[in-house]
């Protein structure tokens, strides 16, 4: 006598003989075929361990329980499962350490924008901060030197709409670059510095492979004495190309460049 389940009425050694089906995920628009009635239908509908519902190409549409085995999928009897749900894909971080925004359309430009002293400055806050400016339609603008910074600053006209940030190097105290950046500052400007001589020496000594920084006698050229005190040749004006080359990320520069770089961009991008 066969023993049957109490609560299903199923047959109870059916259950552990059940063949093994091909798992199949439903799609709306899958062409199914039931077994049973031999009814061939375009999926309509599915809610998996309970119903099908399949419309032919009468338009004639019928529900059915949605057994393992009870469907044929090209000829092949499967059981029915719903699509699993696709994992979150990891979200990219730019090399400022922020989330990387998704696929947009190309913003227009701000009316803002960022000055820095010079095209080395521009190239390295591209390197880090370039996904970051993009995205906020914001242009760095190389000044090729800064002594005539209030001149500019006026020529521009800053405004509400309009606002305008400025990076200098050396920005410490009773320095050329301190009192240039008093006689330019006004409303809707804001400058920020480094302690740094150069944008050279914001770049962390270990990303190119030194304990520090070459100490330059007073009087000489800072860049071309930081080359000759690493042996190299300063005609060869490869360095820069080496230096930036091993820049990848905010970590690789000092903390005082990334705290003015970042309040910039905070500055300029405001609200319209």
């Amino acid at each position: 006598m066969t023993k049957r389940d109490r609560w299903t009425g199923e047959d109870i050694l059916e259950s552990f003989n059940k063949p093994a089906y091909p798992l199949l995920e439903v799609r709306p628009g899958m062409t199914l075929t039931h077994t049973g009635s031999r009814f061939i239908g375009a999926v309509a509908g599915f809610s998996q361990g309970d119903s099908v519902v399949l419309v032919d190409d009468s338009g004639r549409r019928e529900l059915f329980k949605a057994h393992d085995g009870a469907f044929l999928h090209r000829g092949v009897r499967v059981a029915l499962r719903e699509p699993a749900t696709p994992a979150e894909p990891k979200r990219r971080r730019t090399a400022s350490g922020s989330i990387a925004a998704t696929a947009t359309r190309a913003r227009v430009a701000r009316a803002s924008r960022i000055w820095v002293e010079g095209i080395h400055d521009a190239e390295l806050i591209e390197k880090v901060w370039g996904d970051d400016l993009r995205d906020a339609g914001v242009v760095v603008e190389p000044l090729h030197g800064a002594d005539d910074l209030a001149a500019a600053v006026a020529d521009f006209q800053p405004g509400p709409h309009r606002r305008l940030g400025v990076l200098l190097d050396h920005l410490v105290a009773d320095s050329k670059e301190s009192r240039i950046a008093d006689e330019a500052r006004r409303d809707n400007v804001l400058i920020c510095g480094h302690p740094y001589v150069d944008i050279w020496q914001a770049i962390a000594p270990a990303t190119i492979g030194i304990q520090e920084w070459p100490a330059v006698p007073k009087g000489e050229p800072w860049k071309e004495g930081v080359i000759r005190g690493l042996g190299m040749d300063v005609a060869s004006g490869e360095f820069w190309s080496r230096v930036l080359d091993a820049v990848s990320t905010y970590r690789d520069v000092e903390t005082p460049l990334v705290n003015a770089v970042e309040r910039l961009i905070d500055y300029v991008t405001v609200a319209d």
